[in-house]
Parts: C-alpha cells; structure tokens; sequence
C-alpha cells in the first residue's frame, strides 16, 4: 500500500472562528474549501505536511445559538499532536494571541510538549522530543535542516 499522510476530520461550531484559529493563529495555509470565503461546510487546511480538515457539525440554517456543552464534552478524548521543534517561540506567539495555556513541560515518556485547545475544545498538543537521538530523527524525518554552529 502506498499511503501518504493523515487529515483528520474535526466537526466544528463555527468555521469562520475555526479557520481563523488554524489558519491566522498557527499558520496552516486553507488549500480547500467547499464554498468561497471562511463561512462554509467543509476546509482542508494544512502546514508543513500536516493537515486537519474542518467540517460544520451543523447543515445550514440548523445551528443553535451556542454549542451544545454534551458535545463539547465529547472532544475531551480527542488530541492532535504536532511536531514543533521550538516550542518557547510557540509558548510566547500562542500567550500573545491570547490562548490559554500553560508553559512546555516534560512528559514521562521524554517529549517535550506544549498543549492547549481549540474553539471547539480539540486538545492540541505541540511536542518535540528531549533526547539528542531522537531529535536527530525527527529532524531527518521532517526534513529540518540540524542547527551548525561556526
């Protein structure tokens, strides 16, 4: 089998607030959508090979008022996990912006990692790993070129 990446499908309240998060918050780049303009059913989004994909939980003209705190609720077993070498520089944009988060910490498995949610309440969780080893691999697998020093 020839298979190539992943795009998970996340059915949001908002897509206007949802593609402005991923799009004008982390910088992933809307490649698609199922309708001109950030109001639409259906995004494709993604950044540096990464992507998500962002459908309306709701058909037109049937959104309630606010979203449903049970549904909401159900997000809380969802994470995305994304590589991100410098996560202070991600810590202070995402703190400028207004995000709620907490500072990167060390997990026990040995990622250093950055989490947080989205609109929806999708955790997000931004990591790199703490061993030379292993971010060396990572670099090679992402295609990041390794810092020289002169």
């Amino acid at each position: 089998m020839d298979i190539h990446g992943v795009a998970p499908l996340l059915q949001v309240f908002d897509m206007p607030t949802s593609i402005r998060f991923y799009r004008d918050l982390l910088g992933f780049e809307v490649w698609a959508t199922s309708a001109p303009g950030d109001d639409c059913g259906w995004a494709g989004l993604r950044l540096n090979g990464a992507e998500v994909m962002l459908n309306t939980a709701y058909d037109e003209g049937e959104r309630p008022p606010a979203p449903d705190p049970a549904r909401i609720a159900m997000h809380d077993d969802v994470c995305l996990f994304f590589g991100c070498k410098d996560l202070d520089a991600a810590y202070q944009h995402l703190r400028a912006q207004g995000v709620d988060l907490k500072e990167p910490r060390v997990a026990p498995y040995g990622m250093r990692q950055l989490s947080f949610k989205d609109p929806d309440g999708y955790a997000i969780c931004f990591q790199w790993p703490v061993t030379q080893k292993w971010q060396d691999e990572w670099e090679k697998s992402y295609g990041i070129e390794p810092k020289t020093f002169a």
